[in-house]
């Protein structure tokens, strides 16, 4: 069976699968573009809340397939080279809801990649991690280059690049590879209730908030603007009355935020 992207949604949660098991989930050149397609559909569908994605059986993904390796990395497109995991990694960095990778098994390469472009890891204490291209004679795309010294420093991320070294949940999450790591038995329980939690959460604080930290690691010159609106909008929020409230009441909050349609679906 050639791999695939599979997405469901349900209760505001839409869970994008990555679907290649002969392959231990490896992503091939079609399901790279299937994540560039899927990406903006999610973002601007009014009945997602938060996007995750995970690995179908016992992998997460072990990176690029290797027999695709030059049209998924290198395929030359009106002239020019492109590369489409880079081009899935930025589909999902645009998405402005909560992302999370859910990571259970091998997540390798490419795979890192894919789940680091989320908003952050959580890992069962089984999955090994491994960012690989010095095995492979190949370089690493930049975004993920990027994203890794960001997270782990030029040193560090020079030690996993050159090694290629293979590491446990805890190690990965020692070296800042990924948020948290969960016991294997209460890995699908503490899932659910991490993604009920974020459900229940000001998706006004959590979308501002998203913006805000991405601008601040980008260190993008807009950044003074985006705060200044952001302060102000906090104002005009339902949710900073309704957070109050329910906390001086002792009770929970039932916020009522939500983003705004995107431009072209207004004026559908």
């Amino acid at each position: 069976m050639r791999g695939r992207i599979a997405v469901s949604v349900d209760g505001g949660v839409a869970t994008v699968t990555i679907d290649n098991p002969s392959q231990r989930n490896a992503v091939t050149r079609a399901m790279c573009l299937a994540l560039q397609e899927w990406m903006p559909r999610l973002d601007a569908d009014p009945d997602v809340v938060i996007v995750t994605i995970r690995g179908a059986g016992d992998s997460f993904c072990a990176g690029a397939a290797l027999g695709e390796i030059r049209s998924i990395l290198l395929d030359p497109v009106d002239g020019s080279t492109v590369d489409h995991l880079s081009r899935a990694d930025m589909a999902i960095t645009s998405v402005t809801k909560p992302t999370v990778a859910l990571v259970d098994g091998a997540c390798m390469g490419g795979g890192w990649q894919i789940a680091s472009a989320c908003d952050f890891i959580i890992a069962s204490e089984r999955s090994l991690f491994g960012i690989t291209p010095a095995r492979l004679g190949v370089l690493y795309p930049r975004p993920g280059i990027e994203r890794l010294v960001s997270q782990v420093g030029p040193a560090v991320a020079k030690y996993i690049l050159f090694s290629g070294q293979t590491f446990g949940a805890a190690r990965a999450s020692d070296l800042g590879l990924i948020a948290d790591v969960v016991a294997d038995a209460d890995f699908p329980s503490r899932c659910d209730e991490l993604i009920a939690s974020l459900l229940r959460r000001s998706q006004f604080s959590v979308h501002s908030l998203k913006r805000l930290v991405d601008l601040t690691v980008a260190r993008s010159a807009a950044a003074d603007a985006e705060w200044e609106a952001a302060w102000l909008a906090m104002d005009e929020s339902p949710d900073l009355a309704i957070g109050v409230d329910a906390f001086l009441q002792r009770t929970e909050p039932l916020f009522t935020w939500r983003p705004p349609a995107p431009l072209d679906s207004r004026s559908s």
